[in-house]
């Protein structure tokens, strides 16, 4: 995603859209109501990381560590303001949740107590040492994925797995250190 092109209502809209449709299970319209759910605390963690997000493209790094702690201090979740999201990201629950990625893609779904961040002490934030989260991954709860590896779109992390190696599309990937025990058609997704 390029930061560039980061427009902060749209990306807010589909986030809404995706979190009432996985809460309701129906494809909601959008509508004045829809935004009500900003404060829910299921959805404010994203507000918040989309503001801190928004605040670092605009090279307001302080500002953007402020709200990014904001967000760890209410929520648990701690996400850097420099990780670009895609649109539709869902974070079911939030304690414990570290987001040190190079980026997500879009539809993305992360559990509470998710890692994500480089394999060893990095306080400058190199890239080429972070995670890289295709589109509609799902990591489950617990898991920790670690150095600079990719996740390819559709994929899914099980609970408490240990990534260390890449992780092909539509594979899920168990255990530690997280293996592929089954490699999924992406269009059956």
């Amino acid at each position: 995603m390029n930061p560039l092109q980061f427009s902060l209502r749209e990306f807010l809209r589909a986030d809404l859209l995706r979190y009432r449709y996985l809460v309701t299970g129906q494809p909601v319209q959008p509508s004045l109501g829809l935004w009500l759910h900003l404060l829910s605390p299921r959805f404010a963690p994203v507000l918040l990381c989309r503001c801190a997000f928004r605040l670092q493209t605009w090279r307001l790094g302080p500002l953007a560590k402020i709200v990014s702690l904001l967000n760890f201090v209410v929520f648990g979740i701690e996400i850097s303001p420099r990780c670009p999201i895609g649109k539709g990201v869902f974070f079911p629950h939030t304690q414990g949740t570290v987001i040190g990625a190079k980026s997500i893609g879009e539809n993305a779904t992360i559990f509470q107590g998710v890692t994500l961040g480089a394999k060893e002490l990095d306080i400058g934030y190199a890239e080429d040492t972070r995670p890289v989260l295709g589109d509609d991954v799902i990591i489950g709860a617990g898991a920790k994925l670690l150095g600079g590896l990719e996740v390819g779109h559709w994929a899914r992390v099980g609970a408490n797995a240990v990534v260390l190696e890449s992780i092909p599309e539509g594979a899920l990937a168990v255990g530690i250190p997280a293996k592929v025990v089954s490699p999924r058609d992406a269009q059956n997704v």
